[in-house]
């Protein structure tokens, strides 16, 4: 390839999303060690004590990378390594201490723990998801069967007609996936969702994702099943203790992490 040729190739890459020296702190109040029983509590609420001591953890550290339209990124790390954090961070949901996160659209996290209405029906929730997607009252009614059918919920019995409170893990993880996989979204942010559910939908929801980058989209995907990270990813991040250890092509970092070989 021609120096012309690999500059026109990189200028047609699109930056999503640009993670730019980022530290995130979560700052903790009373844990100081020693200082959380009760009778520690009233001893100082007697003598009038101020509380505890703020404790700081600094979950992210100066991690920098950007994110192209239409890649799927894997995050791998051990637990507590700073993977989720670093989503909610590109959500939105998280301040950073320091550094800057820029989107080129609206991101999407997806997450075990996304909230839906336990009180309400699968089919409520449905509805009520893909609106606050942004989607129209026509787009709903035209996914909403396609939406039932790729979750599975109904393959056992009508269980999207009853609230979600009876629902197992699983079973709200998988109809959570599938209300956000109805919509193209710019960056979509996937937190363990292909770690729940069978086989069958596992490889289903790696395909959707499939579609999703082809439709010019930008994924990124935390997950420990790395086997979900090979299939789906062609880019991958490695974070530990809040740090960036390795960043590129999956089957190089993966390799990489499974036998702790830092670069």
């Amino acid at each position: 390839m021609t120096r012309d040729a690999v500059a026109a190739a990189d200028t047609a890459r699109v930056p999503t999303v640009i993670v730019d020296d980022v530290h995130i702190v979560y700052k903790v109040h009373g844990a100081s060690a020693g200082k959380g029983s009760a009778t520690s509590a009233l001893s100082r609420l007697i003598a009038r004590k101020r509380s505890p001591a703020i404790t700081e953890v600094h979950a992210v550290r100066g991690i920098s990378f950007t994110a192209y339209k239409g890649e799927a990124v894997g995050l791998i790390g051990s637990n507590g390594s700073g993977k989720s954090t670093m989503l909610a961070a590109i959500a939105g949901l998280l301040p950073t201490e320091k550094g800057g996160i820029y989107t080129n659209g609206q991101p999407s996290l997806l997450g075990v723990n996304a909230a839906l209405m336990n009180e309400l029906t699968g089919e409520r929730n449905v509805v009520l998801g893909c609106l606050a997607m942004g989607m129209t009252p026509a787009e709903v009614r035209a996914r909403y069967q396609e939406i039932v059918d790729f979750s599975g919920i109904n393959d056992k019995g009508e269980f999207i007609n009853l609230p979600m409170r009876t629902y197992s893990s699983g079973m709200s993880a998988r109809l959570r996936f599938s209300i956000a996989a109805a919509k193209t979204h710019d960056v979509l942010l996937i937190d363990e969702a292909l770690a729940t559910g069978d086989q069958a939908f596992q490889k289903r929801s790696e395909d959707r994702i499939r579609e999703l980058r082809q439709e010019a989209g930008t994924v990124f995907l935390v997950s420990h099943n790395n086997n979900s990270i090979r299939d789906t990813c062609e880019r991958t991040i490695w974070i530990e203790t809040g740090e960036m250890i390795m960043d590129g092509p999956t089957e190089e970092v993966v390799r990489a992490y499974e036998k702790g070989e830092r670069p």
